[in-house]
Formats: C-alpha cells, sequence, structure tokens
C-alpha cells in the first residue's frame, strides 16, 4: 500500500513542478506584454506624437547657443543713417564710434563686416552683399517696394523671409537681417559678454595680467578703497549679471531650506513620540497624531507655499513654512516608526537605575534613535535646498524668483545658465557638508 503511494506522491509532485513552470513562462510573457501595452497607452495618452511634431530643435539649439555665447549686432539704421555697434544689442554695451571692433570698418559710406572664415557682409547705402564660401554673393537691395534679394543658385534653405523682410542664417553663429528700416549683422563669439565688470566700467576688458597688476601695484584708482576692493566692488555691482543680488538670493534659498528642516525636525520629534504605540498607550491620541503627519505630508510643499503666500505676502519666510509644514510630516512618521523599532532592554536598563522619565528618554531613547534623528534631517535639508529653489520660483524669493524672471525672455539665457550652476554648486557643498556631519556626529568622524 506504501509502495503505490510512492508513485502517486512523487506524479502529484511532477505535476505541481509543470504548473510552476507553466506559471513562470506565462508571467515571462504576460509581464512584457503588459509593460508594452501600458506604454502603448501612455503614448497615445500624453501625444507623444504630437510633441515630437511640434518640437522646435532649431530653436533649442538656438536658446543653447544663447546659453553660452553671446552676439555682437551691427546695425546700419537706414532711416536715420546712422551706425551702431552694440554687444547683444544693448546701448549700454555700444562701441564709440571709431572703437568698433577689428572686424568692423568704415570707408566713407562703405562698411565691411568680416564674420571669419570666409563670409563677409558689405552693405552701402541700402544694399548689402553676403558672400558666403562655396555658395556665392547675395546682392539684396531695400527698395521703395520692399526688400529684393538676387541669389547666384538655388534659394538655399538656411534663406527665410519674404518682400518686407530678408533673413540669412548660413552657419548658427552669423545672421544677416535686412528690412526697410535697417540692415543688422550679427556675429557670435564664445563667452558671457560683461560677466566681470559692466561694459563702461573701467576695469572692463582688461586681461587677467592687467587686472594682477591692478590690483597688486598700481596707484589707486579711488583713493578711498585699495583696487581690490574697487575690482570686488565693480564685480558685484554689475547690473547685466547682478552678482551681488544673486549671492544675497543663494544665501536666501539656503537659509530657508535651513531654518525649515531645523523647525520640522524640532517639532517633529516630539509628536513622534504621541504617534509610537510603545510610548503612547492611549489609540485615539496616537491615531489623530498619525492622521496630522498624514495631512501635513500630504499636501505638497508647492501647495503650502501657495498657502502662505496668499497668507503672509511673498518672502523667504513663507518658504520655510512651507518646507517645515511638509517635513513635519514625513520627519515625524519616520521618528516614530523609528521609536517603535527601539531597544526595550537599554530602556529596562536606565529605569532599573531609578531615572525618572526624562532621564529615561534621554539616556535610553534618544541615543537609539540619535542617527536616524540626525540623517534623516541631515537628507531633508540637503534635499530642500532645491525645494527652496522651486518654492522661491513661485515668489517665496530666494534664488528660484531670480532663475525665474531670467527665463521670461529669451534675451537672457546665459543669465540663466549661470543661476543653474550655481544652483548645483549649492547642491554639491550641501551634499559634502551633510555627509561630513554624518561621520562626525554619528559615527565619530570614522571613515
Amino acid at each position: 500500500m506504501a509502495d503505490a503511494a510512492l508513485p502517486m506522491s512523487v506524479a502529484r509532485h511532477a505535476d505541481a513542478v509543470q504548473a510552476a513552470v507553466r506559471r513562470r513562462m506565462w508571467l515571462a510573457i504576460a509581464a512584457p506584454l503588459l509593460v508594452l501595452a501600458y506604454l502603448a497607452y501612455t503614448w497615445v495618452a500624453f501625444d507623444v506624437s504630437g510633441l515630437i511634431a511640434r518640437a522646435q530643435p532649431e530653436r533649442a539649439g538656438l536658446l543653447a547657443l544663447d546659453s553660452i555665447a553671446h552676439k555682437v549686432h551691427v546695425e546700419e539704421n537706414l532711416r536715420r543713417g546712422d551706425l551702431r555697434v552694440s554687444i547683444e544689442g544693448e546701448r549700454t554695451a555700444t562701441y564709440a564710434e571709431g572703437a568698433f571692433p577689428d572686424w568692423v570698418r568704415r570707408e566713407g559710406d562703405r562698411l565691411d563686416v568680416d564674420l571669419g572664415d570666409g563670409y563677409r557682409v558689405e552693405i552701402e547705402g541700402p544694399t548689402a552683399r553676403f558672400a558666403i564660401p562655396d555658395y556665392g554673393v547675395i546682392d539684396i537691395r531695400v527698395t521703395a517696394d520692399g526688400v529684393e534679394a538676387d541669389y547666384p543658385g538655388p534659394v538655399p534653405d538656411w534663406v527665410s523671409g519674404n518682400e518686407i523682410k530678408f533673413d540669412a542664417r548660413p552657419t548658427t553663429d552669423r545672421r544677416l537681417q535686412v528690412s526697410r528700416s535697417k540692415i543688422e549683422v550679427h556675429r557670435y563669439f564664445w563667452g558671457w559678454e560683461n560677466f566681470w565688470f559692466a561694459f563702461d566700467h573701467p576695469l572692463h576688458g582688461r586681461s587677467a595680467g592687467e587686472m594682477w597688476s591692478f590690483v597688486t601695484a598700481e596707484p589707486r584708482l579711488d583713493p578711498a578703497r585699495s583696487n581690490l576692493r574697487y575690482a570686488w566692488d565693480g564685480w558685484l555691482a554689475n547690473p547685466d549679471w547682478q552678482h551681488g543680488e544673486i549671492l544675497v538670493a543663494l544665501f536666501e534659498t539656503f537659509l530657508m531650506a535651513v531654518l525649515g528642516t531645523i523647525t520640522a525636525a524640532f517639532v517633529a520629534l516630539p509628536l513622534a513620540f504621541l504617534a509610537a504605540s510603545n510610548f503612547t498607550p492611549f489609540g485615539a491620541l496616537r491615531f489623530f497624531v498619525r492622521r496630522v503627519f498624514d495631512f501635513l505630508r500630504g499636501v505638497d510643499s508647492l501647495i503650502w507655499s501657495l498657502i502662505f503666500i496668499r497668507a503672509f505676502g511673498l518672502g523667504p519666510l513663507t518658504g520655510s513654512l512651507a518646507i517645515a509644514f511638509t517635513d513635519t510630516g514625513s520627519l515625524g512618521k519616520l521618528f516614530s516608526e523609528a521609536l517603535e523599532n527601539v531597544d526595550g532592554r537599554q530602556i529596562e536598563g536606565v529605569d532599573s537605575t531609578g531615572a525618572n522619565r526624562a532621564q529615561i528618554y534621554r539616556f535610553g531613547v534618544i541615543p537609539q534613535i540619535l542617527p536616524v534623528f540626525l540623517s534623516q534631517s541631515l537628507y531633508y535639508l540637503e534635499s530642500n535646498v532645491r525645494s527652496a529653489t522651486v518654492i522661491g520660483a513661485l515668489g517665496a524669493g530666494g534664488i528660484g524668483l531670480m532663475l525665474v524672471e531670467t527665463m521670461r525672455t529669451a534675451r537672457d539665457w546665459e543669465n540663466t545658465l549661470y543661476i543653474i550652476l550655481l544652483i548645483v554648486v549649492l547642491v554639491i557643498v550641501m551634499d559634502s557638508l551633510s555627509g561630513w556631519l554624518r561621520d562626525r556626529l554619528i559615527r565619530g568622524g570614522a571613515a
């Protein structure tokens, strides 16, 4: 009888193994199919095809170029008959007559603009001749009927416009525009214009060697302050780059994150004791505190910032309050879970010495949750530097607000990139600082 039952047991085991193999096989087939179905649904639901069709990669390329380069405008006004050469078209950064760049030469009524690599524009009165290597010369004339152009061959795809305006951009760093009112040439150069000093500042355009000589050896340019202080003040007060205002805004963002995180950590810790089941026997109280944590972290910090901006107005304090409210919920939940997992034997050991409740918490509980308290608080501090930037963009102030202001026009993308790089540097510094503090406070400086 036992011998007959053994083959049946083996057969049932074999059937179970085969069934498990079939289930795994179907799962291996079904999982990729489900993923593909989900991707297909999102492709249709999010209209990815439409997004790709509406994409303008050439515009993205121009924005990227504007972030790392600047252009000089050469503008011949046909109505007034005057010539202006300026950086980024700004009147405050206009070259004086007779001090034009060496690639702009004027001889009587004729203007010669050398764009490099064989590209050249010659302007004389209402006519312009654009010489392009490997293509030829395009003759453009401004007449009473509009703008006319003669091509040496087929019209290239880098030429656009109509009878009102002619626009040619054979390369990304060279451009010619002709309209009834003006002829304008653009030439790009790598680098950020006027980054160190404003165009009209006495130190503008000096080389590194000249600057070193100025701050170390030359007589004082301003008797009331040293040359080093004069150069530093000129750099901070640069109206184009606003270095002084940006540094203050960056510091405001840092303080916003620090104040919000510290407030959240020290409010969440005592509330966590009320939410921990092994420290608060009253179920109704625990339920209430935990729901408070859920409410605080369930509302995003961006929503809190909008509420506080409406209540208290613009300013860094509203950003700090928004961070504090959201992080109180998150840190409170983490701290309460850490409290529920403390070792009861250490608490009993402190209690056996006759310690009161405050001493039990101080010597039996806090040392156990201190690593969690510090590591989580430092992590949230590092993360809140980024959150403070986004909150500041909504009106809470700091570097986020200045970032949004530079993005409102397509002319300040180099300033946008500058601020983004400073934010990245601040995040890296905060990451390194929080890592160092964790080593010192939690592991006693051990590597």
